[in-house]
Parts: C-alpha cells; sequence; structure tokens
C-alpha cells in the first residue's frame, strides 16, 4: 500500500431527499440505507482502505457529528475528523483537509469521495482508482470519475468529454464542459450524443495540483487556511477554524475551480455506481418482490400494490392496499407518503415542515 495516498470523505450534509429517514441529528450518511448492517459512512472508509492507510483518511464533517464518525469509524484518531462548524460546500471543506495533509506528506495524492454513495463493482473500481492516481502523480492534473449514463438523468450533473483519449486505458479524457442537472429534453440529447458523462463528485489530484489551482481561482478561500497553517494539529485548530469557516466563500469545488482549470480530466468508467442521492436511487438498487415493491420492514402486509418503495421501523405493523408508484416511510415521530415522481418535492416538504411544525421534525 502506497502511504503518499489519501481519502478525504466529505460527510456533512443533511440529505434531506432522504427525509424523514435521514434528519438533522442522524443524517443518512450515518445509517444503514442498504440494509447491509453496516452505515453508508462506515462502507465508504471500507471501500477506500485498500488502497489508503488508516492513518490517511481524514473524515470532513459538521461539528455536531463528532461522536457518530468517531462511533461509526473507531480506527481513527480525533484529529483525523475535521470540524466544520456551519456548511460552506465542498471547496472549503477540501481546502482545510489540503493544509491538513500538507503538514503530514507534500508529495500527497489524495482521492475525495462522498460518504454516501454506492459502488456495485468494487474490483473494479479500485483498478480505476489505481490508474487514476498513477494518472495524476507528478503531474499537473485534475481528475474526475465520470459514468456512463444508463438514462437521461435530470438530477445529475454532466461533463462532456473531448473525442482525444490519453492514458493507458483509453478511458481518460480532457473535459470540455460542465453542465448541471439539465431539464430532461436537454439530458436526452446528452444521453443520446455519446459524450456526456455524469459527474460522480469523486476526485483524484495530487496535493500539489490541487494547492496550485486554490491559489490561482479561490486565493480569498486558500488564504484563510494558509494563514494558520501552524494552527492546525495543535489545541488552536478548532478556534482557528471556528474563525473563519465564516469567511470562506460558499461554493462547491466544481464551480470554484473544476469548471474553470484547462487541466481538468475525466476518467470514464462504469462501476456500478449510484449517488444514492433520493428514494428512487435507493429504489432503482433494492431488491424487489414478484410486484416490484422494495419493503424495508419485518411486518409489512400488501394489498394490490406495485412498484413501491416501503421503509419503515422492524417491528411496526404496516399495511397497504391500492398503491402503485409510491414511496411510504414511517420513523418514530414521521410517515411520509408520496408519488416517486414527485420526490424532488421532498426538500420543499421539509422547509414547509420546518416552518409550519418546527425543528423536532426535521
Amino acid at each position: 500500500m502506497d502511504t503518499n495516498n489519501y481519502c478525504v470523505i466529505m460527510a456533512g450534509g443533511v440529505g434531506s431527499r432522504f427525509w424523514p429517514l435521514s434528519k438533522n441529528e442522524h443524517p443518512k450518511q450515518f445509517l444503514d440505507i442498504l440494509g447491509t448492517g453496516k452505515s453508508l459512512l462506515r462502507q465508504t472508509f471500507e471501500r477506500f482502505n485498500s488502497i489508503c492507510p488508516v492513518e490517511n483518511f481524514f473524515i470532513v464533517t459538521n461539528s455536531i457529528y463528532k461522536e457518530l464518525v468517531l462511533e461509526q469509524l473507531p480506527e481513527l484518531d480525533q484529529s483525523q475528523v475535521l470540524l466544520e462548524p456551519l456548511r460552506r460546500n465542498t471547496a472549503p471543506c477540501i481546502a482545510y483537509a489540503n493544509y491538513k495533509i500538507q503538514k503530514r506528506n507534500p508529495n500527497a495524492s489524495i482521492i475525495v469521495t462522498p460518504s454516501d454513495h454506492l459502488i456495485l463493482k468494487e474490483s473494479k473500481f479500485l483498478d480505476v482508482l489505481t490508474e487514476g492516481i498513477s494518472f495524476v502523480q507528478n503531474e499537473e492534473k485534475l481528475l474526475t470519475l465520470g459514468i456512463q449514463p444508463s438514462r437521461p438523468e435530470t438530477g445529475y450533473g454532466y461533463i462532456q468529454v473531448s473525442k482525444k483519449s490519453i492514458g493507458k486505458s483509453k478511458d481518460i479524457y480532457p473535459v470540455k464542459t460542465f453542465t448541471e442537472k439539465p431539464h430532461h429534453d436537454l439530458a436526452k440529447i446528452f444521453y443520446e450524443s455519446g459524450d456526456f458523462f455524469w459527474n460522480s463528485g469523486i476526485f483524484i489530484w495530487s496535493l500539489k495540483s490541487i494547492q496550485e489551482a486554490f491559489n490561482k481561482y479561490l486565493p480569498d478561500v486558500n488564504n484563510l487556511f494558509e494563514s494558520g497553517l501552524d494552527k492546525l494539529d495543535t489545541k488552536q485548530e478548532q478556534d482557528f477554524i471556528d474563525n473563519i469557516y465564516p469567511e470562506c466563500q460558499n461554493i462547491s469545488i466544481d464551480y470554484g475551480i473544476l469548471e474553470r482549470s484547462n487541466n481538468v480530466y475525466v476518467y470514464c468508467s462504469e462501476f456500478g455506481w449510484s449517488d444514492l442521492g433520493t428514494w428512487g436511487s435507493l429504489y432503482e438498487h433494492s431488491e424487489k418482490d414478484n410486484n416490484e415493491n422494495a419493503v424495508q420492514g419485518n411486518n409489512v402486509m400488501l394489498y394490490e400494490t406495485k412498484d413501491c418503495l416501503v421503509n419503515v421501523t422492524a417491528d411496526k405493523l404496516v399495511v397497504i392496499q391500492g398503491l402503485k408508484d409510491y414511496i411510504v416511510v414511517e420513523t418514530d415521530n414521521t410517515i411520509l407518503v408520496c408519488r416517486k415522481k414527485d420526490e424532488q418535492e421532498i426538500r420543499k416538504i421539509v422547509n414547509d415542515v420546518k416552518i409550519t411544525k418546527g425543528e423536532k421534525f426535521i
């Protein structure tokens, strides 16, 4: 195992589209969404552990989730859990991790990944990571993993690639354009063209390359973290981070750097990826009964019900009759019944609940 390999897991989101199972105090990355006995965060850590030594992991999360992270990843030291006082999107959290890594290993190669994705073909995925790391080592290149689209999906970002590949596998291409969540007609054009790939949000680069990119495109963010380099890994670190984070620009790494850089490449592959961003994506990857219902719960009785996702507490008796294409989710104090085709409305529903019913349901 290469001791220069580092992994940064971004685990600070609230997963509002998985409400009411995912709530502020216990969001989806800490849940066993797939019924495997392991949380999504735990699965993510184990997925990369064959490439990166345990001591080379950093988990960037909100300060309120510190104990959850350490409980689910007991192998880690507290210094490997980077605590954000508030959410500022992906660019600041990556900048924070960069400087923590810089203090340890200026020759690092870094994988940055969300904490809540599904990878079905893990062997293929590890091959992609290995080649991706080799591609960016000692080169000023920023690499993102692109996924061969299987449908004209409107919930993902798309990357258009150049026709001419580079790299040993002939699956790495220069990036031409980024498009974030297109409408259906445009997504259909992208899907049919063959030039566009889904943006997985998984990145690989050398520490040197990403630091140079921050210096060039997000100098204000970079300078904030650089100003306290001597405070990192000391008792002053958290106070320093708490003070500068409100000053950080709220911006994604995609908008802030990747869409502006001319040295971005995409590794185009297919390894059974899903961002598990919605109940619909969970339904797609769940086992189903003879009526295409995906059910989690020990006492669920279905009558004349088809194509539904049902996720309820294990001991609760739930009887459903006459539904088709619905999401039914029950937690300790909330029940959601929603048409699958309207699941994008869940974020609005969560906001309405917060305004009219208060934080206890969120």
